[in-house]
């Protein structure tokens, strides 16, 4: 193999679905993705909503929230599709976008903390990278990041 094609022949780099969580995430995890210079890029901002219970943000003030991540996404990839999913299921979420904008890979930054952290809320993480139908791409994090 001599570049980021997978064995069906298609780029995996083609089209990255970009999830992100706010405006300095989607500045920080757009700017990881950059050096790779894939050819089409979606961000995706999850509304964590439904099921029933009540919402952690009031909705309107969530959509907010994605329009400042997908401006973010803009300054480094000026021609970045944006995608807004409304679950409580982040994981799941992204799984359904990747169907619906028809991407090849999902590209993401680890949000850190520490391992009760992760515990305890469900690391979307370790979702991502064991039940992808689709390559995920585990972006570097910088000392800036931490």
């Amino acid at each position: 193999m001599d570049g980021p094609d997978d064995t069906d022949g298609q780029n995996l780099l083609g089209h990255v679905l970009l999830p992100v969580a706010n405006e300095e995430d989607a500045l920080a995890t757009a700017r990881a993705l950059e050096p790779y210079a894939p050819e089409r890029v979606t961000a995706l901002h999850v509304v964590e909503k439904g099921d029933g219970v009540p919402d952690k943000t009031p909705v309107e003030q969530s959509e907010d929230l994605a329009a400042e991540s997908y401006e973010a996404v803009r300054t480094v990839s000026p021609d970045a599709d944006e995608h807004t999913a409304y679950s409580r299921d982040i994981a799941g979420a992204i799984f359904d976008a990747v169907d619906e904008v028809d991407a090849t890979a999902i590209a993401y930054r680890s949000r850190g903390g520490n391992r009760l952290f992760r515990f305890l809320s469900g690391d979307v993480s370790i979702e991502l990278v064991t039940e992808s139908h689709v390559p995920v791409v585990a972006l570097p994090r910088t000392e800036a990041d931490e």
